[in-house]
């Protein structure tokens, strides 16, 4: 005889409310530690998890909030993101900083690689700013879709010139047509000409300072469309052209040599190539010369080499008695019946205002 099988069934308990509430809250906390926390509300639950005097501080400023639209903005938000971006702008320029001090030391690359190297290192740096700040914050540019388009195009139109600006100084880097230190001559659109020295070339202009320290910010895209230029782009060697008179009387071949020596008495002047001087012209005044003369610093200026050409010349034709010509007009007048009556006239006016001699009788 088979022993019967007995099944017992054993009721399964009814959870309690408690439980549920616990397992909820377990599951809720294990799904909350799975998810990474970001931004003001992640660094809220890091502070309040310690609890304290810092953390009731979190719970009161988090509190003061107001809600726009479907946002709610709190003053914990405001005091994040005031501190996120005090710390990410204040590594980015201490990096760049840093970067540029590096860079400068470097003795393989040139000042216009050097100043190239520092902008592209000091603009990754700030977009590697830019982008870990955004990550830290926590903000979702997924959500920013339809406002970055309008903001690009925003950017298209009203910061297209600068955005020009930074790659044609990019540009002029690049290339070495225009760097700091050499010497330029630019031509604007209404003819002016300015003649400078390149001190810095920035992100949006070139600095341009004129011999009387006078300081032109020209937007490098100026120096890519308009006609430069460039005294020192492939040599710093540049002819000055000074223009003497000399009187008809004067020996060509003499005053030639004291041209020649004046020329070579100032010491900015370059002995090779030599100075020379052309006969250019037989003026009204009298034969005209060029000293044609060759310096190297053309930033320390080229109307002071010409004055001191001048003066040195002056000097030595005073010493040799050559006097400078000076305009002289020869009056042709036609003898006309009107022109004797007014000679007659004037002749008439100088008698009467001649002293007149007259005897004593006795």
């Amino acid at each position: 005889m088979t022993n019967p099988v007995v099944r017992m069934v054993m009721p399964s308990p009814t959870p309690s409310p408690s439980g549920t509430a616990e397992a909820a809250a377990h599951a809720a906390g294990r799904t909350g530690a799975d998810q990474p926390l970001a931004g003001a509300d992640g660094l809220k639950n890091a502070v309040t998890s310690h609890g304290g005097f810092l953390s009731d501080l979190v719970d009161t400023l988090d509190r003061l909030a107001v809600q726009v639209g479907s946002s709610r903005i709190s003053v914990w938000d405001l005091v994040v993101l005031l501190f996120v971006l005090g710390l990410v702008i204040s590594i980015a320029w201490g990096a760049s900083r840093l970067s540029s001090r590096v860079l400068r030391s470097a003795t393989g690359l040139d000042q216009t690689q050097r100043l190239l190297a520092e902008k592209l290192v000091s603009l990754l740096i700030w977009t590697i700013a830019i982008l870990v700040g955004i990550d830290v914050l926590g903000i979702d540019l997924t959500a920013l879709t339809v406002f970055s388009g309008a903001f690009g195009l925003a950017i298209g139109f009203g910061l297209q010139k600068t955005f020009g600006n930074l790659i044609a100084g990019i540009i002029l880097l690049m290339d070495k047509s225009i760097k700091p230190g050499d010497v330029i001559t630019i031509t604007d659109a209404a003819g002016m000409s300015t003649f400078g020295q390149i001190r810095r070339i920035g992100i949006r202009a070139v600095s341009l300072t004129t011999r009387d320290q006078k300081e032109y910010l020209i937007p490098n895209e100026n120096l890519m469309i308009n006609q430069v230029e460039n005294w020192s782009y492939s040599s710093k060697n540049v002819r000055i052209q000074v223009p003497v008179i000399m009187p008809y009387a004067c020996d060509i071949e003499r005053v030639e040599h004291l041209m020649l020596d004046a020329a070579k008495s100032v010491k900015r002047v370059l002995a090779a190539p030599p100075p020379t001087v052309w006969l250019d012209n037989f003026a009204e005044r009298g034969v005209s010369f060029v000293i044609h003369v060759w310096i190297t610093d053309p930033e320390e200026g080229v109307g002071n080499v010409r004055s001191d050409v001048l003066k040195a010349l002056w000097r030595l034709m005073r010493e040799q008695g050559i006097e400078v010509p000076y305009p002289q007009r020869d009056l042709n007048v036609r003898d006309t019946e009107t022109m004797r009556h007014v000679i007659e006239a004037l002749r008439g006016t100088h008698q009467m205002h001649s002293p007149i001699d007259s005897s004593v009788s006795t």
